[in-house]
């Protein structure tokens, strides 16, 4: 496992997938503004205090960073296939955890309370993130 290839698939995999949450609206899915949810999730830990997007952001690009060491350093082996399809199944499941766990907690709901729009939105940015995570890691 080679750390510091791992930080940098985290940080690319962080990057292509806000960019795709950014784009999104133009394509009619919803806005899906994970700095600001993650500073909602802060505010309610700190005793209702607003630390702002930014901070928001900041731990928004932290837990990619984490997510992926984690991916490599435990995942990546123990899952099938190529390195693009061990990486898109990984997207696949922080997506499943990230809609049965932070949702709820950001008060979005279990599975964004079913709405389409937003699913398939937070679906395709765990896709491409987890792709690309997959392709850098593997490229070892």
């Amino acid at each position: 496992m080679n750390a510091k290839r791992a930080v940098v698939a985290g940080l690319v995999g962080t990057m292509a997938m806000t960019a795709l949450w950014l784009v999104e609206p133009k394509l009619g899915l919803d806005r899906l503004a994970a700095g600001d949810m993650l500073s909602s999730l802060l505010a309610v830990v700190t005793a209702y205090a607003s630390l702002g997007p930014v901070l928001g952001w900041a731990l928004h690009f932290t837990v990619g960073i984490v997510l992926a060491l984690f991916y490599a350093i435990l995942v990546r082996d123990r899952l099938p296939g190529s390195p693009l399809t061990r990486g898109l199944l990984y997207g696949v499941m922080i997506f499943i955890v990230a809609q049965v766990l932070f949702m709820p907690l950001v008060g979005a709901g279990v599975f964004s309370r079913g709405d389409a729009s937003m699913l398939l939105g937070s679906f395709i940015g765990h896709l491409a993130y987890g792709g690309i995570l997959g392709l850098i890691c593997g490229a070892e």
